[in-house]
């Protein structure tokens, strides 16, 4: 979801309504880009954090306190020299442009009221904090933008600041519907771009839901609308500028598979059938919201040595087991030989002096064959040679067979553990599969270093009727899940033909209704291989039919007397237990 204009409009109401008239009573710079200010009145103790980051800007209240470092600054140093102790008059944002204007008041050091500006523009790479006197000049910025850098605007202590018109869109607040409709007829592109491109602080995930609100097709042209069409739009916009303009906001995050995928400050109408998350107020959705993708983005940095290891032999073992079925194959014509050389003992008495072949029949299928032979030996000599011939196929066909099974385990168990990396969501579920590689020989443990503790837990699930479902995470899990956790009647499912988690439903002596399976099978297909297909097969049976053969490597199972069912991977009805 973009940062856009309509959020921001929801921080400032947020804002307004929360420290307005409250006063500065710390201001921290815990990173280069980032200011952290405290602030103390009638709405208690808050934090507000500001982040200029170029890939990700933000605004929000917290309560969350950061580590500064031990020398502050320069920017932070010149806040503190006029800011300690302002008072926030008046919180605004200049129509939906990504920018919020901090009005703040202040002693001077002769004791004279003063009037500052604290300015933020979520702008993307664009983004900055800067620092104005009353007069709108430039007294200092956490960026400094040069004229070698932007031709647009100068951002340099002295330098006036205001806001750069590079892009001619309208403001939604103040367009009649009239000149709504015009503005998306005016353009030949897609509704939902026309929607974003001409009006500030649209976002294309805005546009589509207004559209969706509309019941108009989204890429179609708002010139091929036809007239009741373009009005329902143009009043949909409307009615989103009226929401604003009365601070009417609904913060509510959207997940799929039990992950965010996309938040908004308005209803998305358009995801009905996903699951949807309210929260009170912006502040809150947006902290939830990107601490919950930081953890994703954080475990994949993680994980990045991990997977290159896991990904470096597993393409090293299926380029070895390529080579291995390719001279598999070439051992076939074993048994052709072999038959030469019994077909030679037979008619050799035949064979003239200096040969290059003989007709002979095959009393195996009762067909003439032309054997070819070496005219230098003799017709037993030709068949010796066809027997060593045989009897050296022979040796590497069994050879490569115990190889060829070997590679592909370790290829099946390579892919368990890159799926295990794929399902890891914490730190701590790492520290298995890091353990797992050691074991394997792929990473060598440091030298007196001691075996990390264990603290991941299998994924713990409540069906719609009140069973507890349990999923491993990686392959000891698995492991531990299916011959320590579960009891002979329990049932266990698994992605049939892939890698992926075992699934345990506990039943006792009860036997499950059809839903249970059902939600089972679709979590088996979740956490495997299969993730996001729409038709996965998953074999379950009770766990007393799960064997492990002996050596086996950790996760790896066998059962022949199973069920089949054939499901989706879509799991965003279940409930997960926090454990």
């Amino acid at each position: 979801m973009a940062f856009d204009g309509v959020t921001i409009a929801s921080i400032v109401k947020e804002l307004q309504d929360t420290i307005t008239g409250n006063r500065i009573y710390k201001i921290a710079q815990p990173e280069k880009d980032e200011l952290l200010l405290t602030i103390k009145g009638s709405c208690g103790q808050v934090r507000l954090l500001m982040s200029a980051d170029a890939s990700l800007p933000l605004l929000y209240l917290t309560q969350k306190n950061k580590t500064s470092p031990m020398t502050a600054p320069n920017f932070c140093m010149l806040l503190r020299k006029h800011l300690q102790n302002a008072r926030i008059t008046s919180i605004t944002q200049p129509g939906l442009e990504r920018i919020v204007r901090f009005e703040l008041e202040h002693l001077n050091e002769l004791g004279d009221l003063c009037k500052k500006y604290l300015i933020i523009e979520l702008m993307g790479k664009h983004s900055n904090i800067i620092f104005c006197d009353d007069s709108n000049m430039i007294l200092d910025s956490i960026k400094h933008i040069s004229g070698m850098v932007s031709s647009v605007r100068e951002v340099l202590p002295g330098r006036e600041y205001f806001i750069p018109k590079t892009q001619q869109k309208a403001n939604l607040l103040i367009c009649s519907k009239k000149e709504i409709a015009k503005i998306l007829t005016d353009q030949t592109m897609p509704l939902f771009k026309a929607i974003y491109t001409g009006f500030t602080g649209i976002s294309p995930c805005i546009a589509h839901e207004l559209c969706y609100r509309a019941c108009v097709n989204p890429d179609q042209s708002a010139m091929e609308l036809a007239p009741m069409q373009l009005e329902e739009i143009a009043s949909k916009v409307k009615e989103l500028g009226s929401e604003i303009e009365q601070g009417v906001f609904y913060p509510n995050v959207v997940y799929e598979n039990n992950q965010p995928v996309e938040y908004a400050v308005t209803q998305l109408s358009s995801y009905t059938d996903r699951n949807v998350k309210k929260f009170s107020g912006i502040s809150e959705l947006l902290e939830y919201y990107y601490a919950e993708k930081n953890t994703i983005t954080r475990i994949r940095q993680r994980s990045a040595d991990l997977r290159r290891i896991v990904q470096t032999a597993l393409e090293r073992n299926v380029k070895k087991y390529d080579l291995q079925i390719k001279q598999l194959e070439d051992t076939n014509k074993k048994d052709k030989y072999r038959i030469y050389g019994e077909l030679l003992n037979t008619y050799g008495y035949g064979v003239e002096q200096g040969a290059k072949s003989i007709e002979a029949l095959n009393y195996y299928n009762n067909e003439m064959i032309t054997i070819p032979l070496d005219p230098m030996l003799t017709a037993g000599e030709n068949a010796k040679k066809y027997f060593d011939k045989y009897q050296k196929l022979k040796r590497t066909s069994e050879a490569l067979t115990t190889l060829t099974k070997e590679t592909k385990e370790e290829i099946e168990h390579l892919s368990s553990i890159s799926t295990a990396l794929d399902i890891a969501l914490k730190e701590e579920d790492l520290v298995q599969i890091k353990e797992e590689l050691i074991e394997s020989g792929y990473i060598r443990r440091k030298g007196g270093a001691k075996r990390e503790k264990i603290t991941s837990k299998p994924f713990h699930y409540l069906s719609s009727d009140g069973y507890h479902i349990y999923v491993g995470k990686n392959n000891y899990q698995n492991e531990e899940l299916t011959f320590k956790f579960a009891t002979g009647n329990d049932w266990w499912f698994h992605a049939k033909g892939r890698p992926g988690s075992h699934v345990v439903v506990k039943a006792g002596a009860d036997t499950p209704p059809d839903r249970v399976f059902e939600e089972a099978g679709r979590l088996a297909a979740y956490y495997s291989q299969a993730k996001g297909q729409e038709k996965v097969e998953i074999d379950y049976t009770q766990k007393k039919n799960v064997k492990k053969p002996n050596g086996s490597k950790p996760g790896f199972v066998v059962y022949y007397t199973n069920y089949s069912l054939v499901i989706d991977s879509d799991i965003s009805g279940l409930q997960l237990v926090e454990s």
